[in-house]
């Protein structure tokens, strides 16, 4: 098929491969602009921009999609479909329904529940059981279009980066079998009850917040593993948290329990298992204590 394919991130990498071994003839690749980054703020490409100029892709980075110039030159690729993985541009009408088959999405979860910009995190912090992939056409409203296909998969005790590695290979995979035999996939609407939306994260949202319960801390750590990285702060300086294990006793939330870094929360406690000090690399609690010392009855700034 000819397809033009949208996506930024590296959770959008995979199907992009995926789509090309198989042999699609992708006619044009869309991503984000390049963005300042590292120390010297140099402008740096997207994960989908780099691994489309390396597969030798036309690659096209509008900074807007609204206007009738950049539409038109989008219209004129005569595209049988776009394929969309976390692009992060809102689609105009006039760019959906250009290719002859319209836009399908990978969007990551399980749809109706958590449509929006952050399904794999919100789903780790709500404590959700199982969460996946799903293919859907898109339509004007926020993730609302009917849906084609889905994945399931079980959270258990991944963090964010690891669930968002894991769900962008399997929507690779379901997208290829999809397009192999679209007809083979009818489109069925989303139910009307379940749906919940998935907010953008706040970086505030990462400072811990041990007033919670135990596991709810605990899934905090994972959402924001690997960014924009859990934290609190201890005699001014902020220590971020990759890792934790959830223990039963109980104590006044954010004071240290014992000699070797088990904070309380509201209920229960949390022992951090690797962590990282600012300006350091990441290094496990007894590494961390061995030169820094944390002692029982202190407490975590507020």
């Amino acid at each position: 098929m000819r397809i033009i394919y949208m996506g930024t991130p590296a959770f959008a990498v995979p199907p992009l491969e995926r789509l090309v071994a198989a042999g699609h003839d992708i006619v044009a690749v869309y991503s984000q602009p390049p963005r300042p980054a590292g120390r010297g703020k140099a402008l740096r490409p997207s994960p989908v921009q780099a691994q489309a100029e390396a597969l030798g892709l036309p690659v096209h980075v509008p900074v807007s999609l609204k206007d009738a110039a950049a539409q038109a030159a989008f219209a004129a690729h005569g595209a049988d479909v776009a394929v969309v993985a976390a692009y992060g541009l809102i689609l105009p009408r006039a760019i959906l329904y250009a290719p002859k088959r319209g836009c399908l999405n990978i969007h990551a979860s399980l749809l109706p529940r958590w449509r929006g910009a952050a399904p794999i995190q919100r789903a780790i912090l709500a404590g959700d059981t199982l969460t996946g992939v799903t293919i859907m056409d898109m339509e004007a409203g926020l993730d609302t279009g009917p849906m084609r296909a889905k994945h399931v998969t079980p959270i258990e005790t991944k963090t964010a980066g690891e669930l968002t590695a894991e769900l962008a290979e399997a929507g690779a995979r379901l997208m290829a079998e999809v397009l192999e035999d679209i007809e083979a996939f009818p489109t069925v609407p989303q139910p009307s009850e379940g749906v919940t939306y998935a907010a953008k994260i706040d970086k505030a949202e990462a400072k811990l917040d041990f007033t919670a319960d135990a596991h709810a801390v605990e899934r905090q750590i994972r959402a924001f593993n690997p960014a924009p990285g859990a934290y609190f702060s201890y005699r001014g300086e902020r220590m971020r948290v990759h890792a934790a294990n959830v223990e039963t006793r109980n104590g006044t939330p954010g004071m240290m329990l014992d000699d070797s870094l088990l904070i309380g929360c509201g209920s229960g406690s949390i022992r951090p298992t690797l962590i990282q000090r600012a300006g350091k690399a990441a290094m496990s609690a007894g590494e961390l204590l061995r030169g820094f010392t944390m002692a029982a009855g202190t407490h975590v700034d507020d």
